[in-house]
């Protein structure tokens, strides 16, 4: 097969990540064997692929905030515990469809605190969305009032 048709197929397929993978393989000069070629082409069409939903989590997701957990300063006094941080980010609550509420008084970091959990989160595999309090109330009593409440 000719190499320009097995690129349009590739597009027609949406498989870009092979596509790139594959015309830079085509520059290259490497002695791989055929299947090691053919693991880098599947590999990355997944890493495409997967970083694409990411991307797509945290546009949807709307944080105030681009944050994550790596960045976060524990040596500011805040009352952080670095423990139950590291707890949070295993997604594990996330994964239970549990609650998380963070309280404290202003400038202590609790945006920058949720908008890194969602955004691990996100990196885990899961959708967020970010919501301040009093936007929050005021969408769910408007989904209550239309009867949109269990789709919100």
């Amino acid at each position: 097969m000719l190499y320009q048709q097995t690129m349009e197929k590739l597009h027609v397929m949406k498989l870009q990540g092979m596509a790139e993978a594959l015309e830079e393989q085509r520059r290259s000069t490497n002695e791989l064997s055929f299947e090691e070629r053919f693991g880098l082409l599947v590999e990355r069409q997944w890493l495409w692929r997967e970083n694409r939903s990411l991307k797509a989590r945290l546009r949807i997701a709307r944080l105030k905030l681009q944050a994550c957990l790596e960045d976060i300063d524990y040596r500011t006094p805040r009352g952080l515990d670095r423990n139950v941080v590291e707890q949070m980010s295993a997604a594990e609550w996330v994964a239970n469809r549990r609650n998380c509420l963070i309280t404290g008084p202003a400038g202590s970091g609790k945006t920058y605190l949720a908008c890194a959990l969602a955004q691990q989160a996100c990196r885990d595999g899961f959708r967020t969305l970010y919501f301040y309090a009093p936007k929050l109330f005021r969408e769910l009593a408007g989904a209550r009032g239309d009867g949109s409440l269990a789709n919100l």
